[in-house]
């Protein structure tokens, strides 16, 4: 069942047609949540300052822009110089918020915002919106499925991974206070609305969303849209009387390694599922603090170490098997191996 303490969104279940992947439960992007997020975050702070590369729009940068257009500056089809003039801003007191699609921003700049933001620590935002498979039909170009791999290893920095609108406008004002480099990844297209505005946030803190009144058999342990399907993944499982548990893992870094400890003790198998490569991402996060503090098996779900391509969000969530029947069968699998 829904962990009641978290006060999450009651609709999350409201599932007409489940091919559908939501019937009637809210959806909305993540970006929207960083746009109303920032206005929120500068009105509190008149240090908050935002930059982006000719996405205003795209980024939901526009309505920050409009309010406090003394405030925003424009660089331009240059991403290299949007994180080296942010993190000139910082170094003046700034709390800056850059802005761009996630494939140019850590893709394209990683250079400068490893050698001008984090060797200098300096509190930079970097914002990466269309993020993973789902911006569709952009294509293999523009879909960027490394960003958390990029940011994670850097030292100094810090990675989100928004499960929702809600949380996106959360995590945009928590890291305008945190004083750190940061980096958020967004997405393009509209995805349901987990939580509420009551539902708790923490920097470092994972949040176990599906909670059954008995021991759990198998621990999910999700990040961005895919802890949605983890959800309902693990409702199927209860009516079927398997007891299966979903944390959900909003900051991969740093990350919460005693509630991976505590899912992985309990349940001794656990499944990774997110949209962006295995290879360096959550997957490879989990996977590394359970090899040195409590080896459990564990499958994988994301992508395998491909390229994304040209699609519809529905077809490349399927063809890359990132659905809900593909977190089924990696629950039947881990099960299989325990007995």
């Amino acid at each position: 069942m829904l962990n009641q303490n978290l006060k999450l969104n009651p609709k999350i279940f409201s599932v007409q047609d489940e091919s559908a992947l939501g019937g009637n439960v809210e959806k909305m992007s993540t970006r929207v949540g960083f746009g109303e997020g920032l206005v929120l975050a500068a009105d509190q702070n008149k240090n908050v300052v935002g930059l982006c590369a000719d996405l205003t729009e795209s980024t939901q940068m526009k309505k920050f822009a409009e309010r406090y257009p003394e405030r925003f500056v424009q660089v331009g089809v240059a991403e290299q110089n949007l994180v080296t003039v942010a993190s000139g801003m910082a170094a003046m007191g700034k709390i800056p918020f850059a802005a761009s699609y996630a494939i140019f921003n850590p893709g394209r700049n990683w250079e400068q915002i490893r050698t001008t933001i984090c060797i200098n620590n300096y509190p930079v935002k970097i914002i990466g919106s269309h993020a993973g498979v789902s911006v569709g039909p952009d294509g293999s170009t523009h879909q960027a499925l490394e960003d958390i791999a990029l940011m994670r290893v850097l030292p100094n920095m810090q990675v989100f991974s928004p499960c929702d609108a809600i949380e996106t406008k959360k995590i945009t004002l928590a890291i305008a206070k945190n004083n750190m480099p940061s980096y958020m990844r967004l997405y393009r297209n509209e995805i349901p609305v987990i939580t509420t505005e009551e539902t708790p946030f923490e920097i470092g803190k994972a949040q176990i969303f599906y909670n059954p009144p008995i021991t759990a058999k198998v621990g999910i342990i999700a990040t961005g849209s895919l802890v949605y399907n983890a959800i309902l993944t693990a409702q199927k499982f209860a009516e079927k009387g398997i007891a299966v548990k979903v944390l959900n893992i909003s900051t991969i870094k740093p990350i919460d390694t005693e509630s991976i400890i505590n899912l992985a003790k309990e349940t001794k198998a656990i499944i990774t599922a997110e949209e962006h490569q295995v290879i360096g991402g959550l997957g490879s996060a989990v996977a590394e603090i359970l090899a040195e503090k409590f080896p459990v098996p564990i499958e994988f779900v994301g992508i395998k170490d491909q390229f994304g391509q040209t699609g519809t969000p529905k077809e490349l969530e399927k063809y890359y098997k990132l659905g809900i029947e593909n977190i089924e069968k990696a629950i039947e699998s881990i099960i299989a191996r325990k007995e």
